[in-house]
């Protein structure tokens, strides 16, 4: 399992999450919250999970800038398979519910984006 004394910084390291996720989309798979966090040495606790989203943030921003697709569609929650609450807060290309069907392909879509620009890159 995770180790109580894990390194903090882990959860700030942009390069080592940004290739996390390139990977994952490479893989053509999204990742949950849990598995990103256990990745990095911690079980899931919301304070770690807000500490990682503003990591996965600032990738986005990066990613933007180099031209890719977000990556943060990538990290969703275990349950429903869809991003969490601070992933749709602000959204401008969907209306709708942030749950449900419609939520549910519009992830997909936007998912497969992601996997369809990775597809084939190196990492």
């Amino acid at each position: 399992m995770s180790d109580p004394a894990a390194d903090l910084s882990a959860l700030h390291d942009v390069a080592r999450i940004k290739g996390l996720l390139e990977q994952c989309a490479r893989d053509g798979r999204a990742i949950s919250y849990s598995e990103l966090l256990l990745t990095l040495g911690f079980r899931f606790t919301r304070p770690k999970m807000r500490a990682v989203c503003k990591t996965v943030d600032r990738i986005d921003m990066l990613t933007a800038q180099e031209g890719a697709p977000a990556l943060a569609v990538l990290v969703v929650r275990e349950g429903d398979g869809l991003p969490g609450q601070g992933w749709w807060t602000g959204r401008t290309d969907y209306q709708g519910q942030w749950t449900g069907p419609q939520a549910q392909a519009h992830i997909a879509k936007l998912q497969s984006k992601v996997f369809a620009y990775w597809k084939g890159r190196g990492g």
